[in-house]
């Protein structure tokens, strides 16, 4: 059987990017869902200082983070931005799961998917990237997370409808895509949006997978 073209695309982007093992090794659920709300609205050199003021300071477990001072929280954070908002999440989700849980978030992610999304979501600063994001990476489930890169790769390179909303999106990948290249179509598509397929001034002529454009051939009918 002759390949698809999502096929294609992901291919290339396999020989084209090289992914992070750390990235695709993460298996810290709480850990994970800390770094991701730091990760909002930041580029990824100030959530890596942020995440790191932060282990230094306190260590990364709900216990000691429920219990933190929130302004010592928020001289962490204070390089990534919005870092009084994050500090009163990471205090409140830190707590949540500390009196629900008992500090243990296995219970959550031994849930069926769209239940432990559900659960992960009523969570102060979980929002359904947040969620899908510990959902694929520490207890893999299958899931795609959509952030900026993966929407506008993805809609541009008309793998989803134009104007899906994150849920369209996220299921419109998971039924082009197997199951166990779930990882691969996340963190490929977001290496993609930063380093070609950008938000300002994409570098359309330098783009490895823009046969398979259809904004690409969008543009060449009308130039």
């Amino acid at each position: 059987m002759a390949e698809t073209r999502p096929k294609k695309i992901l291919d290339v982007l396999r020989k084209t990017y090289t992914i992070p093992k750390w990235i695709m090794a993460s298996e810290q659920p709480f850990a994970t869902l800390i770094l991701t709300i730091i990760s909002q609205n930041t580029a990824d050199k100030n959530t890596s200082r942020a995440f790191e003021n932060l282990s230094r300071k306190f260590g990364i477990t709900p216990e000691v983070l429920a219990n933190a001072n929130r302004r010592e929280i928020e001289e962490c954070l204070r390089v990534a931005g919005l870092y009084r908002n994050k500090a009163r999440a990471i205090k409140q989700v830190s707590k949540t799961i500390l009196r629900r849980y008992k500090g243990n978030m296995k219970p959550i992610l031994s849930l069926p998917v769209e239940e432990a999304r559900r659960l992960l979501m009523q969570f102060p600063g979980v929002g359904p990237k947040t969620a899908d994001v510990v959902l694929l990476f520490c207890a893999k489930r299958m899931t795609i997370p959509v952030d900026t890169h993966v929407d506008r790769v993805s809609k541009r390179l008309g793998l989803v409808p134009a104007t899906g909303n994150y849920e369209t999106v996220r299921n419109a990948l998971q039924s082009i895509f197997d199951p166990q290249e779930f990882r691969q179509v996340h963190v490929l598509l977001i290496l993609h949006g930063r380093k070609c397929c950008k938000a300002r001034n994409p570098l359309c002529r330098e783009c490895p997978i823009s046969m398979f454009c259809a904004s690409r051939r969008l543009q060449d009918r009308n130039d």
